[in-house]
């Protein structure tokens, strides 16, 4: 599976012509961070994204290339954040029905986040993973859509988009760092930026308590990967089988940075102080790899993807008040 210049191209063109379209997220420089460790450290603010994160463009990009009977059939997806609230704006942008299936634990704000966007919901009792099912069950007999998070290659394209700003943004890049789940994000990035500057280093970043991904690319297969709570949630969970993220993942990926959970929570108080952001536990994996590797790339430009900024309040003020365990 390629995911081409074209296809991001004619994506970004696609997904920014649309009333609720989505933005170019600037790339600006953190100076505190930048001198702390004498690089140009640029951040990417996909946090800056409507609905809050990266996700709007693979999704949107996807329910576009609909054809007329899947729109008129409608469309499904599970989960319990980003993929849900971006999927939602998407369909209703497009003016397509959807549903989400959601677990019954789901944050009251994003579930109201989504009913806003005139979603559908349905609260699953139990885990993510019965969510899923119910949801590809009602796939099956309904003859709708099944909006997968990152393993189509619309979607992909979509997440592309970013590359192509990085590129347009700041063409002399050393490496870009993105967090990693089920590897829409980095698969997309790195797809579009290798095809033009291959010696541009795609890092991919993980928490140590979550690294699914990471642990099937080191096996080589994908297979289910033991993992524990983080603060990372939006990228914690298994890659599923045939997921074409992975052989994407295998060719774009140069490095593999691992961050604790001490890690995650320090980098995300660094960006509250000093650029008074609030982001999630996955954008703060980002900064905490480009901060413990920023030795590497003394005098270099480096970019750091601000994948989102969807996070419960009482969490980020847990991490704020420096209590993550």
């Amino acid at each position: 599976m390629n995911i081409s210049l074209k296809d991001v191209k004619e994506a970004d063109q696609r997904i920014k012509s649309v009333e609720g379209g989505v933005r170019q997220t600037p790339l600006d420089e953190s100076g505190v961070l930048s001198e702390r460790t004498d690089t140009s450290f640029l951040l990417k603010g996909e946090h800056l994204q409507r609905t809050g994160s990266f996700k709007l463009r693979g999704a949107l990009n996807r329910v576009l290339l609909l054809n007329d009977e899947e729109r008129r059939k409608g469309i499904v997806a599970s989960s319990s954040g980003n993929h849900g609230i971006a999927t939602a704006h998407a369909a209703r942008a497009a003016g397509v029905d959807v549903t989400i299936y959601l677990p019954d634990s789901v944050s009251p704000l994003k579930l109201a986040n989504m009913k806003r966007l005139g979603a559908n919901t349905v609260l699953v009792p139990g885990v993510y993973a019965k969510c899923e099912k119910a949801a590809h069950e009602a796939v099956a007999s309904q003859g709708k859509t099944f909006f997968s998070p990152y393993s189509h290659p619309d979607v992909v394209a979509g997440q592309g988009t970013i590359g192509l700003e990085l590129d347009s943004q700041c063409p002399d890049l050393a490496a870009v760092f993105a967090s990693v789940g089920g590897g829409g994000l980095i698969g997309g990035v790195g797809s579009y930026l290798k095809s033009l500057r291959p010696e541009v280093e795609i890092i991919g970043c993980w928490p140590e308590n979550a690294s699914a991904m990471h642990q099937c690319l080191e096996r080589g297969e994908i297979f289910e990967a033991e993992e524990s709570d983080t603060l990372s949630d939006g990228t914690a969970g298994g890659i599923e089988k045939g997921a074409i993220t992975f052989p994407i993942c295998q060719q774009v990926i140069d490095r593999h940075v691992l961050v604790s959970e001490a890690e995650i929570a320090s980098a995300m108080r660094d960006i509250a102080a000093n650029e008074r952001f609030i982001i999630e536990g996955s954008a703060g994996v980002a900064v905490a790899s480009a901060l413990k590797t920023a030795s590497d790339y003394r005098g270099k430009k480096v970019a750091v993807v601000i994948c989102g900024r969807n996070i419960d309040l009482e969490t980020f003020r847990t991490v704020i008040l420096d209590k993550v365990i």
